[in-house]
């Protein structure tokens, strides 16, 4: 070669067949330097390479020792720039450049320069054919392994194989559409699921948790020992006349079968009426009526042949204290066996009560004990109790808030957490007297009161019943030197507003007990004593 380089491994001709316009032998004279061939030896013994194999990896290659032939070049120059010095020749594509490492430093040995070669017919290599490359830019060949499996391509353009853009999207496609589809799928079957639980109430028997059943015991003192206790001698009354009818409550008082209730309850009967009974068990029974009293508004029914009857236990009243706790029993609206409960919210509270007739002899006035217990119409009649379930009082009256004028009946307003009760220990006393004689006798002084006095106190009139004197003559006031024109300001100690306080006041006593009065007479002030008197009731 005539510029000392040699030829890389690629640019190897080919065995036994000479090169294009190469002489089998180049002669000479003696000075020339004998031919050689490759793969023979040459002047120092060793042969020239025919083939420059590539070098094991991992090996640094070994630079060969220079060959510089004397005389004239074995070929021309190249006129068709044939690699490695030029553009690919006309009759075969170029092979990529390989710019391989150096190891350690080694130096590249320099490109020899091929000699020329005539074109040959393309005759089977003994290297596996590969696919002519691509011409393309740099970043390219450096995906190019000559060591890869044989029939694959050197270069590959584009994304590897299975990843190109539509292959992906189709991939997303399909995946999209699997889950559509299983999510359909699950909600139709969810939704089934759910309709049959729906349906039938479940895959599976539902049992919820639930409290053992124990034996209805209760404290006998709290309302449900309380209304266990009194229920069963609590009845409800039904009463029917020529004109009204009308419901309330009432409780037994003793075996004989006489019971107790409110004047105005029985008063629809008349003295032709039916009433009827019926009991907690439901059990019902005729009554008859034995005695009533328009101004304390008690009355007693009885009834017959009727066994098993529980009396219901009476207390005291004035035991009682404000604040107390209390059961009212009764048959509000005709609910029958109706419990509520609340506390003693005041006592001695003076009212009245009916009315209606216009002629004052159906008034009732009742030192009551006011409760805040609901009391409806249907509640007159029945027993409050306290913590022992003992009689306390009789439910007589509440106050209604739709008509502001008082204390009512027979109205049909409901509770405003204002009843009121008799005071079992004035019911006892009547009701003793109305069973034994038919009548209750009322508590008196012997005056006749002026009514429309509006000043503090209960004035006493000038004039009596049918222009008669105002104090009676002989009478308990008269005894005690009470006169006409006097102002009643106290009774035993306790404040007197009204006429009708006065009335309160004393009925709330028994004839015969003796009271302290306080009196204003001319400006002065007065103390008196007096012994009250007995008047028969109606």
């Amino acid at each position: 070669m005539d510029d000392g380089r040699q030829a890389k491994w690629w640019s190897r001709p080919a065995t036994g067949r000479p090169g294009r316009d190469e002489p089998e032998s180049r002669g000479g004279g003696e000075g020339d330097a004998p031919s050689v061939r490759p793969g023979t030896p040459g002047p120092t013994g060793s042969t020239a390479p025919a083939d420059n194999p590539v070098p094991p990896a991992g090996q640094e290659p070994q630079e060969p020792a220079p060959y510089r032939p004397a005389g004239t070049p074995l070929h021309e120059p190249d006129a068709y720039s044939t690699p490695p010095y030029g553009g690919p020749g006309p009759w075969a594509p170029a092979p990529p450049v390989q710019r391989p490492t150096p190891a350690h430093g080694t130096p590249v040995p320099p490109q020899a320069v091929p000699p020329q070669a005539a074109p040959l017919p393309p005759q089977p290599s003994p290297v596996p054919p590969q696919a002519t490359p691509v011409p393309s830019s740099s970043s390219q060949w450096l995906q190019y392994d000559p060591w890869g499996a044989p029939g694959q391509p050197l270069t590959q353009v584009g994304p590897p194989a299975g990843t190109e853009p539509g292959s992906r999207k189709n991939r997303r496609g399909g995946a999209f559409a699997g889950m559509l589809l299983l999510t359909l799928v699950a909600s139709g079957i969810g939704g089934g699921v759910g309709a049959y639980v729906e349906r039938t109430g479940g895959l599976t028997t539902v049992e919820l948790p639930q409290a053992s059943h124990d034996n209805g015991d209760r404290a006998p003192e709290s309302v449900a020992g309380i209304a266990a206790s009194a229920l069963p001698s609590v009845v409800t009354l039904h009463v029917s006349g020529t004109a009204e009818s009308g419901t309330g409550t009432g409780f037994v008082l003793d075996a004989r079968g006489h019971i107790l209730t409110n004047n105005h309850v029985v008063a629809p009967a008349g003295s032709s009426g039916d009433i009827t009974v019926t009991f907690s068990s439901g059990e019902t029974a005729a009554a008859e009526l034995v005695g009533k009293d328009s101004g304390y508004d008690l009355a007693v029914v009885r009834v017959r042949g009727v066994s098993g009857l529980k009396p219901l236990p009476l207390g005291n009243s004035d035991n009682v204290r404000v604040g107390d706790p209390v059961v009212a029993i009764g048959a509000p609206f005709d609910l029958s066996n109706t419990v509520t409960s609340g506390i003693i919210s005041a006592k001695q509270r003076p009212i009245t009560a009916g009315g209606e007739k216009g002629d004052g002899s159906d008034i009732s006035y009742v030192d009551a004990l006011q409760t805040d217990a609901p009391i409806n119409p249907g509640n007159s009649g029945g027993p409050l109790v306290d913590t022992q379930a003992h009689v306390i009082g009789i439910n007589s009256a509440i106050r209604a808030a739709d008509s502001g004028k008082g204390t009512e009946r027979g109205g049909q307003s409901g509770s405003i957490g204002l009843g009121f009760a008799i005071p079992i220990n004035q019911g006892k006393r009547v009701a003793e007297e109305l069973i034994n004689t038919g009548k209750a006798t009322h508590p008196v002084i012997g005056v006749t009161l002026d009514m429309k006095f509006t000043g503090d106190g209960a004035k006493v009139g000038e004039k009596g019943p049918e222009d008669g004197p105002a104090v009676t003559k002989g009478g308990p006031a008269a005894k005690a030197g009470i006169r006409s024109g006097d102002v009643i300001t106290e009774v035993q100690g306790q404040r007197v507003h009204s006429g009708e306080e006065l009335i309160v006041k004393i009925r709330a006593h028994r004839p015969g007990d003796r009271l302290e009065l306080r009196l204003t007479r001319g400006g002065e002030e007065r103390s008196v004593t007096l012994t009250l008197g007995s008047a028969s009731g109606t």
